[in-house]
């Protein structure tokens, strides 16, 4: 299921962010440190071209450190991009990205102009926070809720640096299935988006696979079940999570489990990495094309019956 959820100020979003990206010497893009794949914006790849580009991996306090540092050595693959993991827990670590800043455009310091920055990311991935840091005081709204920010502005770091703060943007339609699905359980996407069965079983999937023993510590569960829906119900079980006649309430064990993952309380866990991606992003590329040459071979025959049809 292909998630389409594209609010109208995030449309508007991207049309000013396309405008002033002209004038912008370095772009600053926030990844959710546990999905650094599925919280990457194909829009500002686009948006951006091959301006220099430093990619924070933040929440790294709750994902995974060895995956983060694979992540970081993969993202830094690409050309003009620096990879970074951060915590807005540790604000030292944020302070030193204007340095970073000045070393990506060299050119740019000591100079009467300012070195032009536009920070971007998805919804609820802790940009605002970032800024806040940054700024050394309460510029941009905070919030657990996606979307918090709703217009550009523009901060003067100090040091000839100025910073364009933009709204969290999600793409018109995230065509990865698991990505729609990890954003979810990170809370990307808004709760209501989509149901909160479903993604609590891809997470509990996902995590008897890769973290089976932070779920059996966690939940005190000796012997982990096979199944998805089996994990849920015995987490069920031990924290009584239990509607009338003793069956298991899904829906609040979907909430439990979802909430301790999203809060750390199961542990530092990441949600994918970087060998999922390239299988994920060669799949998607796969069914995309096969889409574009049906509606091709729709249109060619269109074409065709309407030609017959005039002889």
């Amino acid at each position: 299921m292909a998630i389409h959820w594209f609010p109208g100020h995030m449309h508007k979003a991207r049309k000013e962010i396309a405008e002033a990206m002209p004038q912008i010497d370095l772009v600053i893009e926030v990844l959710d440190a546990r999905i650094p794949f599925s919280s990457e914006n194909p829009m500002v790849a686009q948006l951006r071209g091959d301006k220099p580009c430093i990619k924070l991996l933040n929440k790294c306090d709750l994902a995974d450190p060895e995956v983060t540092a694979k992540w970081v050595e993969y993202l830094e693959q690409e050309q003009g991009v620096k990879a970074m993991a951060v915590t807005t827990l540790q604000p030292a670590m944020i302070k030193k990205i204007p340095d970073l800043c000045r070393k990506l455009v060299p050119e740019r310091v000591g100079q009467e102009k300012k070195l032009r920055t536009m920070i971007m990311g998805i919804p609820n991935v802790g940009k605002s926070t970032i800024i806040n840091t940054l700024a050394g005081r309460t510029i941009a709204k905070t919030g657990n809720e996606p979307a918090v920010t709703k217009a550009q502005q523009r901060i003067n770091l100090g040091d000839g640096i100025v910073l364009s703060d933009t709204p969290g943007i999600l793409w018109p339609k995230v065509d990865n299935e698991a990505s729609s699905y990890r954003l979810a359980v990170t809370g990307a996407i808004k709760d209501t988006a989509m149901e909160y069965e479903d993604v609590a079983m891809f997470a509990a999937e996902y995590f008897l696979q890769a973290y089976p023993e932070a779920i059996k510590e966690r939940y005190k569960i000796d012997e982990l079940p096979e199944t998805d829906i089996e994990l849920l119900e015995a987490i069920g079980a031990k924290r009584g999570a239990k509607r009338a006649g003793g069956y298991i309430d899904l829906h609040k064990v979907s909430e439990l489990l979802l909430h301790e993952f999203r809060s750390g309380k199961i542990g530092l866990l990441s949600l994918e990495t970087p060998e999922m991606a390239e299988v994920e992003k060669a799949e998607v590329e796969r069914i995309l094309a096969e889409k574009a040459a049906e509606k091709e071979a729709k249109k060619a025959a269109e074409k065709l019956k309407r030609s017959g049809k005039r002889h």
